[in-house]
């Protein structure tokens, strides 16, 4: 029929009207519909207002998009009235409604929307394939846990069909999908193998990850799909992330990806939308012109909490005005108009930046089948949702099924849910040594001066750079390059002279920091952006989890980040962010690799006069992630040394520098050379003479504590005592076999600790000993560290808290003096 002429829906006189009006009159009676319009903040209704609106709806409604099937009597009626237990009903958003948006907020021509009014016969048979597959697996999944044979926590899908309908409709093997712990159709709708998928959920060596992700961690490198993400919100980033190395792709090689059309791809929920991240990735996103499609999966419940209750605007498709981006919500219950919906939505991605498409649905499930006691609050709305809302029923008794073969395409998707089934009681589970070979991509000894570059690094940085920047900035480097040589240079300058150095060789080298421009506090990414611009250079926001967060997803797929973190305490903001990349290598099977140098100045210096939150140990609260591996420097060598070395590591790297020695402090630096990143350094050794009249000991120290410990050096050798000076350059992995030499010497050990008493990383070290080199000791670990009270800003204070070298002196002096 022809669009133009007056069709059921229209209001009297709409016809007539000029297209531009009723395409304004479509959004304003829409935006004045009430509970779950399509553009107007979701309401609960009244009782009076829901028997108001039933009354008024009559049988008219056949032709709203809110009819029903009434699965009882087999025929189309308006749906049943939604009492307060209920929520909500379905949303009143037909096609025309959907059109409007897409020409008004999108920018689509009439014409250009045109296209998308027609979905094909062949196309919806495989839309409603896809959504059977997803709720005959989700089903075999639901009884395998009942069974047993799926474990920990697990959470379905069923109900929410059309979602991944829409992303095999419409997303290619080349997008970027992130994805949050409910994930399994839409990796099943991405490409991911079932029979991979449900191994993984059995804890099979033939799963998606063999074994290590289990069912909230699906990753498939081949079809790129990137998580299964745990930490409610946490994908939004690492999305912003890809995308952005979609960009640094075509960057780098744009004769390559010649109508590269690729996008990243972000699932949420409503509840999780209401999220910091969110605000903070769509600014990215615009900002940068990011083809990044936001997928708003609205069912209404905040893991179990009705989400009105906590969030005031559920439209979270609106969200995008303040920032330029476009949004629209469809009803999920509608298959045909999802589809052509998301068909408009991924084309404005593809073509012209990010956007949001919320899919308005009904989960059936509760949370998880872990917590079922949660759910008793919501049967009544459950069996409502069943009968009123299922968008597989809805569209079996439409006319867009008339003369599809339903049934073949039911018995086709069992068949192969019952042969994923079988794949997955039938597959082994991993070897038990398969953890500790996944804890990091790079083995701690890996030597990294022989780590080349990627093939025509070079060229591309000279295609890619403008030649009087890279002048600039080499001529730059040669100046810094002269200070390590003569002994000059700081450390900061240490580490900037490595960025510098390793964004030239290798241009996969990237680099994130706030207030980057101006060099950060301490210039460590100094020229950086001045030199590569703003895709490789990129100065953030003032949020450490956002742009590590980005960094994270920029190192899933082909890029080396470097994020700057000026105080290493800004990092608490960050922590999900590196919690995750430590885990992301183990936990993906070992399909994607995580680099990523975090780098920063921090620990407490005697009488720095910062204050408790400049002067957190942080290295202490991150030395329990899995997969991190984390050093120390106390000197321009050695920040420079292992800043390139971590640089080309190729799992996730985190350098702590002494915030008071970053200007300072100043030396010499083997200019071109990576240093290992699990040594400690012996930086003085005790005098024989001092071992052999048992007045040495060993002294284990990080950061300041080099500086105090050198400071007094002098004092304890005029007392007839010596030490083996050790510098902790690596806290994880640690390095035990240089500890245990000095032990064999000294027997005797103090460690000067710049982290607290409880949870330190004097405590670990210290319980490391006390169970490997017991034997060597003449005396109990002695323990110079932190008291476990916040580190105040007076000296006189401070000083009860901290430790520094005339704690030292006491320690020695007590330790080969006094009998133990």
């Amino acid at each position: 029929q022809d669009r133009r002429q007056p069709q059921k829906h229209c209001a009297p006189g709409a016809a007539e009207m000029p297209r531009q009006m009723r395409k304004m009159r479509a959004l304003t009676v829409v935006a004045l519909l009430p509970g779950g319009a399509a553009f107007a903040p979701t309401t609960a209704w009244s009782p009076a207002r829901v028997s108001a609106r039933a009354a008024s709806s009559a049988v008219s409604m056949s032709t709203t998009g809110t009819e029903t099937i009434d699965f009882t009597l087999g025929e189309v009626r308006p749906q049943r009235e939604v009492s307060d237990e209920q929520m909500r009903p379905r949303p009143n958003i037909d096609w025309q409604n959907l059109r409007a948006r897409l020409e008004v907020e999108f920018g689509f021509s009439e014409e250009e929307v045109a296209k998308y009014d027609e979905v094909a016969k062949e196309d919806l048979l495989k839309a409603y394939e896809m959504m059977q597959l997803c709720r005959q697996f989700e089903n075999a999944c639901n009884q395998a846990y009942m069974q047993g044979n799926i474990r920990g926590f697990m959470h379905l899908d069923n109900g929410q069909e059309t979602i991944p309908a829409v992303i095999a409709d419409t997303i290619k093997p080349g997008d970027k999908k992130f994805s949050y712990y409910r994930e399994h159709t839409h990796a099943l709708a991405s490409g991911v193998s079932g029979d991979a998928i449900m191994a993984e959920l059995f804890a099979k060596d033939s799963g998606t990850c063999r074994g290590t992700g289990g069912s909230m961690h699906i990753y498939d490198k081949e079809t790129n799909f990137q998580g299964g993400w745990a930490l409610v919100s946490e994908q939004l980033p690492y999305a912003a992330g890809a995308a952005r190395s979609i960009l640094l792709d075509r960057l780098l090689d744009p004769e390559g990806t010649l109508g590269d059309d690729r996008i990243s791809v972000v699932f949420i929920g409503e509840g999780g939308a209401q999220n910091g991240r969110m605000a903070e990735t769509l600014n990215a996103a615009a900002k940068e012109n990011l083809p990044l499609l936001f997928l708003v999966i609205d069912n209404g419940r905040a893991i179990n909490t009705f989400t009105p209750d906590v969030a005031t605007n559920n439209d979270v498709f609106l969200q995008g005005q303040h920032y330029g981006v476009p949004g629209i919500k469809v009803d999920g219950g509608n298959l045909k108009d999802t589809l052509r919906t998301g068909r408009a939505v991924v084309d404005y991605v593809r073509t012209k930046g990010p956007a949001i498409l919320q899919v308005h649905t009904y989960r059936f499930q509760g949370h998880s089948p872990a917590d079922p006691e949660h759910e008793r609050g919501r049967k009544a709305e459950k069996m409502w949702a069943r009968a009123e809302a299922d968008p597989i029923k809805i569209f079996e008794a439409s006319d867009d099924a008339a003369g599809l073969d339903l049934a073949s395409a039911t018995k086709n998707v069992k068949a192969s849910v019952k042969q994923s089934l079988d794949f997955a009681k039938n597959s082994v589970p991993p070897p038990r040594e398969l953890a500790k070979e996944l804890e990091f991509p790079d083995k701690p000894d890996t030597d990294y001066n022989s780590r080349a570059p990627p093939a025509n690094a070079e060229a591309i940085t000279k295609a890619t750079v403008d030649p009087a920047k890279l002048e600039e900035c080499n001529k730059y480097i040669g100046e810094l390059q002269a200070l390590a040589k003569a002994g000059t240079i700081s450390i900061a300058d240490a580490v900037n002279l490595a960025v510098l150095e390793e964004m030239v060789r290798d241009p996969t080298t990237t680099i994130h920091a706030e207030d980057l421009q101006a060099g950060s506090s301490y210039n460590i990414p100094k020229l950086t952006q001045q030199t590569f611009g703003k895709l490789r250079a990129a100065d953030e926001i003032i949020d450490e989890g956002h742009f590590i967060g980005k960094a994270l997803g920029e190192g899933m797929n082909g890029y080396r980040p470097i994020v700057e973190l000026m105080n290493t305490n800004f990092g608490i903001y960050g922590m999900a962010e590196i919690s995750s990349a430590g885990n992301t290598y183990a936990t993906t099977g070992g399909q994607f690799e995580m680099p990523m140098f975090i780098v920063g100045a921090g620990g407490t210096a005697p009488n720095q006069a910062l204050g408790a939150e400049h002067s957190q140990p942080f290295h202490a609260y991150v030395m329990g992630i899995p997969g991190l591996k984390i050093g120390t420097a106390a000197s321009p060598d050695a920040a420079y040394g292992i800043s390139k070395s971590m640089i080309r590591d190729n799992g996730p790297c985190f350098l702590f520098l002494p915030v008071k020695m970053m200007k300072e402090t100043k030396g010499f630096a083997d200019v071109g050379k990576c240093m290992p990143i699990n040594k400690c350094a012996l930086l003085h050794a005790a005098s024989e003479s001092a071992v052999s009249s048992r007045k040495a000991v060993t002294v284990l120290t990080y950061l300041h504590g080099v500086k105090e410990a050198h400071s007094v050096l002098d004092e304890i050798r005029a007392e007839g005592m010596d030490i083996d000076l050790i510098e902790l350059r690596s806290l994880k992995p640690l390095d035990m076999d240089t500890i245990r030499e000095s032990l064999q010497r000294t027997n005797k050990v103090a460690i000067l600790d710049e982290s607290t008493n409880s949870g330190g990383v004097g405590a670990t070290v210290s319980a490391l000993i006390s169970e490997q080199c017991f034997d060597l000791l003449d005396a109990p670990v002695r323990r110079l560290c932190m008291d476990d009270a916040p580190v105040p800003y007076a000296s006189s204070m401070e000083q009860a808290v901290v430790k520094r070298g005339s704690d030292l002196v006491a320690a020695v002096y007590e330790l080969t003096h006094k009998k133990c």
